[in-house]
C-alpha cells in the first residue's frame, strides 16, 4: 500500500506551493520586530516539585505585546553551564505535564516546553486580524495583511523563548537543541531557523509545509481541514487559489529550511495522511545542514517506537 510517492521520488521532491517574491525581505522585518520587542521574562517557582529538577512557570513577551507561558525545568546543583532543549507541542495542545519534562532534567539538560499562543495552554492571543477567526490557525490571518499572518507570531515565539532561555546564566548558550512532533515539528524546523545557533534539531512528522501539495493530494482534511473551509466559505470556486497559496507561503517551512544550520535527525511515518510524506519532505530537501530521516514504513501520523528514545539520545549527544 502507498498513499504518496515512491522513497527515491520524496528524496527529489521540491514541493508545490508557490514561494512569495518578497519572502526574505518578509522574514527580515518579521525578525526586526522580535527584536525591537522587550521580553521581560519572568521565572514564577512552580507548584509541582521534584527532588532533583527545579521547576519553573517561565513568562516573556512575544511579538504584538502577547504574553507566552512555558514550563522550566533544570537540573538542581548543576555545576558549569548546561545545554538547553525547547520542545514543542501538537496542533492545539499545551506543553503537558512536567513528568514528560523530567528525563531531560535528570540528564542534566535544562528544557522549556512552550504553550502556542491562542491554543490549549496559558499563552495570550492578542489577536486584532480582519477576516475569519473561527476555526484555524494556518488561516487566521489570510484576509488581512500577510504580517498578521497567526503562525508568523507563533513561529517568532519559537525563537523568542531560545532567546530568552540562552540568556540564562545557568545556559550553555552553543549547546542547544529542539524537537516536537506535528505542529511541534514544525516548530522545531522553525526554531532552528530563525534562530541558527540551535545545534540539533528533532522533528516528528512536521506539519505547516508544501500547503498545496496537501490539497492536491485531497487530504486537507484533520489538521488541514481548515483549508477546505476557507475555501467553501471565502473562494468557493477558487477565484483566488494562486493568491492564497502564495500568501500561505510566508508561513511553510519549506522556504525556511535553508536558514536552518542544526544537524536534523527528522521523523516520517510513510503512510500519514494527516502530514503527507511528500509534504514533509518538500521542506527536508531544502536544508543543507547535516541530516537524516528515520522512515517507518507501516506508519500513520501516530506515535512511533523508538523515536522518543532516540531523540532523547541524540539531545544528550550536546
Amino acid at each position: 500500500m502507498q498513499i504518496d510517492m515512491p522513497v527515491y521520488e520524496l528524496e527529489k521532491w521540491q514541493g508545490s506551493n508557490p514561494r512569495p517574491s518578497d519572502y526574505d525581505a518578509y522574514w527580515t522585518r518579521a525578525l526586526a520586530e522580535l527584536d525591537a520587542q522587550d521580553p521581560s521574562p519572568l521565572l514564577v517557582p512552580a507548584g509541582f516539585e521534584c527532588p532533583f529538577a527545579d521547576c519553573f512557570d517561565l513568562w516573556f513577551t512575544g511579538v504584538r505585546g502577547a504574553r507566552i507561558h512555558a514550563k522550566y525545568a533544570r537540573p538542581k546543583n548543576a555545576s558549569g553551564r548546561i545545554p538547553a532543549v525547547f520542545q514543542f507541542h501538537g496542533y492545539s495542545m499545551s506543553a503537558g505535564d512536567w513528568v514528560k519534562l523530567l528525563p531531560y532534567a535528570a540528564g542534566g539538560m535544562a528544557i522549556a516546553a512552550m504553550d502556542c499562543r491562542g491554543q490549549g495552554g496559558l499563552s495570550e492571543d492578542t489577536g486584532a486580524v480582519k477576516g475569519n477567526t473561527l476555526h484555524g490557525h494556518i488561516i487566521r490571518g489570510l484576509d488581512d495583511e500577510a504580517g498578521n499572518l497567526l503562525f508568523r507570531h507563533i513561529f517568532l515565539d519559537a525563537a523568542a523563548i531560545v532567546r530568552v532561555v540562552s540568556g540564562f546564566g545557568e545556559i550553555d548558550e552553543n549547546r542547544l537543541g529542539c524537537f516536537g512532533g506535528s505542529q511541534g515539528g514544525a516548530l522545531t524546523i522553525a526554531c532552528a531557523a530563525l534562530f541558527p545557533s540551535i545545534k540539533r534539531a528533532a522533528p516528528q512528522y512536521p506539519f505547516l509545509c508544501d500547503y498545496k501539495r496537501v490539497w492536491e493530494m485531497d487530504l486537507a482534511e484533520e489538521a488541514y481541514s481548515e483549508l477546505k473551509e476557507y475555501f467553501r466559505r471565502f473562494d468557493p470556486r477558487h477565484e483566488r487559489e494562486d493568491e492564497i497559496f502564495t500568501k500561505l507561503g510566508y508561513v511553510d517551512l519549506q522556504f525556511l529550511a535553508p536558514r536552518v544550520r542544526a544537524e536534523v535527525l527528522m521523523f516520517t511515518g510513510l503512510m500519514d495522511e494527516i502530514c503527507p510524506p511528500s509534504s514533509q519532505f518538500a521542506m527536508y530537501n531544502k536544508i543543507t545542514s547535516k541530516k537524516r530521516v528515520l522512515l517507518y514504513h507501516d506508519f500513520t501520523h501516530e506515535e512511533l517506537p523508538d523515536a522518543g528514545d532516540i531523540t532523547f539520545t541524540f539531545m544528550s549527544e550536546l
